[in-house]
């Protein structure tokens, strides 16, 4: 890897990781979006994963006053039974189609009144947030625009969405970590094909985390309504350039 190539890297891991920590998303989807342009497919799993774990764990420190640890246990289990099932199948997803359905359930998200209404209190609901959310991960490598749909109409304060968003994000992201560094048999160094410095992972996590705390500084001087409607915005954006990238993808192959 050229120094070019890491410093470009890392002037993204920051960008994105402010993003986040203003509106709780939307930069693991952009920075997956660069990983997945300069690196092999299993590297860039593993970088990301590596960075958005670190850098949304971060963030939960940062705000851990606010979790809202209900939601934990019903998420857990929904995401531990996609972790299963994809175990068992060893399987490995051809991103296109994720990134179609990633943008298209925002949408629904917004156009259907009662899927409109979800609230990650609810038990179910966290538990298909867990299901649904962790699929996204292991397929497409990020899952921040769906994601969103489970929060979005949650009536809490934007602290308590961001830090339970950053907790259980950070499981995630470990969980497709471990799943791609095993399945993908991944070396970390410069030998092997797809593999990615350890040094760079290392300079990514702390890049992270300082993203990470400067996006909190930024997220105190919201309003709770300006925070909905400016992240409501990003996300169907988002949203939008996942299916727009999703279907070039499938058109081109």
């Amino acid at each position: 890897m050229t120094l070019a190539l890491a410093a470009g890297i890392l002037v993204a891991v920051l960008a994105t990781s402010i993003l986040s920590g203003i509106l709780g998303m939307a930069g693991g989807v952009i920075l997956m979006a660069v990983l997945v342009a300069t690196l092999s497919v299993s590297g860039a799993m593993v970088l990301h994963g590596a960075v958005q774990a670190a850098s949304n764990g971060a963030r939960f420190v940062f705000l851990r006053q606010h979790m809202m640890w209900s939601v934990v246990p019903p998420y857990i289990a929904g995401a531990a039974l996609v972790v299963i099932l994809f175990s068992l199948a060893a399987f490995v997803p051809d991103p296109a189609v994720v990134l179609v359905l990633v943008g298209t359930l925002p949408w629904l998200a917004r156009i259907l009144p009662k899927t409109g209404k979800l609230d990650v209190r609810q038990p179910v609901t966290a538990m298909c947030c867990g299901s649904v959310v962790t699929g996204a991960q292991l397929l497409a490598g990020a899952s921040g625009p769906l994601l969103d749909a489970f929060y979005v109409n949650t009536p809490v304060d934007r602290f308590r969405i961001v830090a339970t968003k950053a907790f259980t994000q950070t499981l995630g992201h470990l969980v497709k970590l471990a799943y791609y560094a095993t399945l993908g048999g991944l070396a970390w160094g410069e030998a092997s094909a797809g593999a990615v410095p350890i040094w760079i992972i290392l300079a990514g996590m702390a890049t992270a985390v300082v993203g990470a705390r400067i996006g909190t500084k930024f997220l105190a001087r919201f309003e709770d309504n300006q925070f909905r409607r400016v992240s409501g915005w990003v996300i169907l954006t988002l949203a939008t350039l996942c299916i727009v990238g999703g279907l070039r993808q499938i058109i081109g192959n």
